[in-house]
C-alpha cells in the first residue's frame, strides 16, 4: 500500500506516519509540504492507494489542489485531513471529488476506520455532518439497505454510482461504462430519484449514510 500524505507541518506529517503504520504492515508512505511537490510525486508514482490532502497549503487556493488530483488522477481516492469541519467546507470538498473528510480532531481510531473505509470504496463523512444530513431528510423508512438492489438501481446504474462516489464526472462514466452520453445522464438521473438525492454531493452522503455495498470498478 503506498499513500501520499500532503501537510506543510512536519510534526503532523511524522505523527500521521506513526499513526497509518496501523493501516498495512507494508505500507509505504510519500511526504509532500506543498502543492508543487504533491504534483510532482503523484506524476512520479502512478500506483498510489491514496492521497491524503490538507486543504491549507501555502501559497496554494483551498481547493485547487484538490481539484488538480482530482482531474488529472481519477483513479487515486483522496481524503481531505482539514482542521475546519464546517458543513459547508466538508460539502465543498465533497464537490470537488473528495472520497472522505477527515477533520483533524479525530482521534486515531477514526482516522484508521475512516481510512480503510475508503480503501475499499466508501466514502467516509464526519458523523456530525451524517448526522445533520438525517435530520434533515428524517422519515419513516426501514432499516438502511445494504444493497443498491435494494433501492431499486439495476447493475449498470450501481456501476455508475460506484464512478459517481468517486467524484468522477459523467464523461469519464461514459468511458469506463462503455456508455453514450445521453445513457449516462438517465443513470445519474434515476440515481438521484432512488437515492433522494438533488445533486451529486447529497447522492454522496446518502451512500455513506446508508452503507450501500458498490460494485468494485
Amino acid at each position: 500500500m503506498k499513500i501520499l500524505v500532503v501537510d506543510d507541518h512536519p510534526l503532523i506529517r511524522e505523527a500521521l506516519r506513526q499513526v497509518l503504520k496501523q493501516l498495512d504492515q507494508h505500507i509505504e508512505l510519500l511526504e509532500a509540504p506543498s502543492a508543487g511537490e504533491t504534483l510532482a510525486a503523484a506524476a512520479q508514482h502512478d500506483d498510489l492507494d491514496l492521497i491524503l490532502l490538507d486543504l491549507t497549503l501555502p501559497g496554494s487556493d483551498e481547493f485547487e489542489l484538490l481539484r488538480e488530483l482530482r482531474e488529472q488522477y481519477p483513479a487515486v481516492p483522496v481524503v481531505v485531513l482539514s482542521a475546519s469541519d464546517q458543513p459547508e467546507t466538508v460539502m465543498r470538498a465533497l464537490d470537488e471529488g473528495a472520497m472522505g473528510f477527515i477533520p483533524k480532531t479525530s482521534n486515531n481510531a477514526a482516522l484508521i476506520g475512516a481510512l480503510r473505509l475508503v480503501l475499499s470504496r466508501g466514502v467516509y463523512l464526519p458523523p456530525q455532518v451524517l448526522r445533520q444530513h438525517a435530520a434533515t431528510h428524517a422519515s419513516c423508512s426501514p432499516a438502511p439497505p445494504a444493497s443498491c438492489r435494494d433501492i431499486g438501481l439495476t447493475e449498470r446504474q450501481a456501476q455508475a454510482l460506484a464512478l459517481l462516489v468517486q467524484g468522477k464526472p459523467n464523461r469519464l462514466i461514459c468511458r469506463e461504462l462503455n456508455l453514450a452520453e445521453e445513457t449516462v445522464k438517465i443513470h445519474i438521473t434515476a440515481i438521484l430519484k432512488a437515492l433522494k438525492a438533488a445533486n451529486r454531493t447529497q447522492a454522496v452522503i446518502a451512500v455513506s449514510r446508508l452503507g450501500l455495498k458498490l460494485p468494485v470498478q
